[in-house]
C-alpha cells in the first residue's frame, strides 16, 4: 500500500507534470513573471468556467477577502456577520480593516452559517454577510440571499473550500459558488481543490463597477502607472502560479468527481456505525466538492482517535479545535458561549480524514478499518 497522505500533491503532480513543467518553463523563458500572459489567460478561463463576468487574480485567499471588502467601501465600525466555525482568515480580514466581526453559530449537519442565527444578529450597523462554503458543501444561499435582500446587505462568499461546487436554487437555477453573492474570494493554496504550487487567490464579481475598483486595489490603487486613484495593496498572482492553475483548471471537475467517489466509499464503509456521523449532502450531488471529509464522532475521545490514527500512519486533521469566539484575538463581551452550542460541540467532535484525488480503495479500506477499530474497542 502506498504511504497515505492527507493531501497527495506529489501523486497529482506526477499525472500532469509534463504540462506543468512545459508551462512553467515557458514563463521562465519569457521572463513575464508578473501580470504576464499566463495570468490573463487563466483569468479568462476561470471566468468562463465559473460563469462570472470578472475574475481578478491576487496573491492569496486572505488578501482576496480583504480586497473584496475594501472594494465595497465598508467603513470602520461597520458590522460584518460570518460563521463562528471557520478558519480565522474569514474573521481576521474584517478586524484588520477595523470593521466589526459578528460571529454566529452554524448548522449541525452542513457546518455552514445558520440562517436563523444570521437573521437574529443583524443590527442597523450590519453591512455585509460572509457565508463560508465549508469543507466544500454549499451554504444555504437561498436563505442567505433572501436575508441580504430584505436588509440591503452585501454578500461576500468565502469560496476557498468550495470551488467547483454548484448551488441549485429553489427555482431550479444552478450557479457555481463564487458567482452568487455581490463578490467572492477564493484561495489557490496548494491543498485546495484547485491549488497552485505556492500562494494564490482571486476575487470574483458580476459587478462591473466593483471589478474596476478591485483591479485598482490589487495593484497599489493604480489604473495608470504612478497614478494612485484609490488606496490599494500589492497583491498579484504571479505568472508561474497562473501556469500551474491553467494546467489544473480543465481537470477540476474530474478532481472533484474523484473526491466525491472517495467520499462515497468512506460513507459506505461507516454504515451502521452509531458513533460516527458522516458528512451530509444537502442539495444536488454537485453541491459538495469534499475539500475535506469530516466526521463527527459521538461518545468518543476524538483527540485519542487522532493519535491512534497517527500511530497507524494515517494523517488526519481537526478543523477546527477552538471556535473563533473563544480565540484570544476575537473574544468579545457581546458573545455568550451558550449562543454557540453547535460550534462548541463540533469543535469537540470533528475529525477530517485524508481526502484528495489520488486516494485508492486499499487506502480507504485501511483508513476506515482503523477508525472502526478504535471506535469499537
Amino acid at each position: 500500500m502506498k504511504k497515505i497522505q492527507m493531501v497527495d500533491l506529489k501523486g497529482q503532480y506526477e499525472s500532469i507534470k509534463d504540462t506543468v513543467n512545459r508551462s512553467m518553463a515557458e514563463v521562465i523563458g519569457s521572463t513575464a513573471f508578473i501580470n504576464g500572459p499566463e495570468v490573463h489567460a487563466f483569468q479568462k478561463e476561470l471566468e468562463e468556467y465559473l460563469g462570472v463576468k470578472h475574475v481578478i487574480p491576487c496573491a492569496n485567499g486572505t488578501d482576496a477577502l480583504q480586497i473584496a471588502m475594501m472594494g465595497l467601501g465598508l467603513e470602520p465600525g461597520d458590522e460584518v456577520i460570518t460563521a463562528d466555525f471557520t478558519f480565522a482568515a474569514t474573521a481576521e480580514v474584517i478586524a484588520l480593516l477595523k470593521l466589526s466581526p459578528v460571529l454566529v453559530d452554524v448548522e449541525p449537519d452542513t457546518f455552514n452559517i445558520d440562517p436563523e442565527a444570521l437573521r437574529k444578529a443583524i443590527t442597523p450597523r450590519t453591512k455585509a454577510i460572509v457565508p463560508v462554503h465549508l469543507f466544500g458543501q454549499c451554504a444555504n444561499m437561498d436563505a442567505i440571499m433572501q436575508i441580504a435582500r430584505e436588509h440591503g446587505l452585501y454578500v461576500i462568499e468565502d469560496n476557498a473550500q468550495g470551488i467547483g461546487a454548484t448551488y441549485t436554487f429553489k427555482d431550479g437555477t444552478k450557479v457555481k459558488t463564487g458567482a452568487i453573492g455581490d463578490v467572492s474570494a477564493t484561495s489557490f493554496f496548494p491543498s485546495k481543490n484547485l491549488g497552485c504550487y505556492g500562494d494564490g487567490g482571486a476575487i470574483f464579481t458580476n459587478n462591473d463597477d466593483l471589478a474596476h475598483i478591485i483591479r485598482g486595489v490589487v495593484n497599489h490603487g493604480m489604473y495608470k502607472r504612478y497614478h494612485h486613484d484609490v488606496v490599494g495593496v500589492n497583491s498579484r498572482l504571479d505568472s508561474i502560479q497562473a501556469a500551474v492553475l491553467r494546467a489544473k483548471l480543465p481537470l477540476l471537475d474530474t478532481y472533484n468527481q474523484k473526491r466525491k467517489e472517495a467520499a462515497a466509499k468512506y460513507t459506505k464503509a461507516f454504515e451502521g456505525e452509531e458513533k460516527i456521523v458522516t458528512p451530509v449532502l444537502v442539495g444536488e450531488e454537485d453541491s459538495h466538492v469534499y475539500h475535506q471529509y469530516t466526521l463527527k464522532v459521538k461518545d468518543t475521545d476524538r483527540d485519542a482517535l487522532g493519535r491512534f490514527l497517527n500511530e497507524n500512519e494515517i494523517p488526519c486533521g481537526i478543523y477546527y479545535p477552538i471556535p473563533l469566539h473563544r480565540q484570544k484575538a476575537y473574544v468579545d463581551e457581546r458573545y455568550k458561549d451558550e449562543e454557540f452550542g453547535v460550534t462548541n460541540q463540533l469543535c469537540e467532535e470533528v475529525i477530517s480524514l485524508p481526502m484528495h484525488t489520488e486516494l485508492d480503495d486499499e487506502q480507504i479500506e485501511y483508513i476506515t478499518s482503523k477508525v472502526k477499530e478504535f471506535i469499537n474497542q
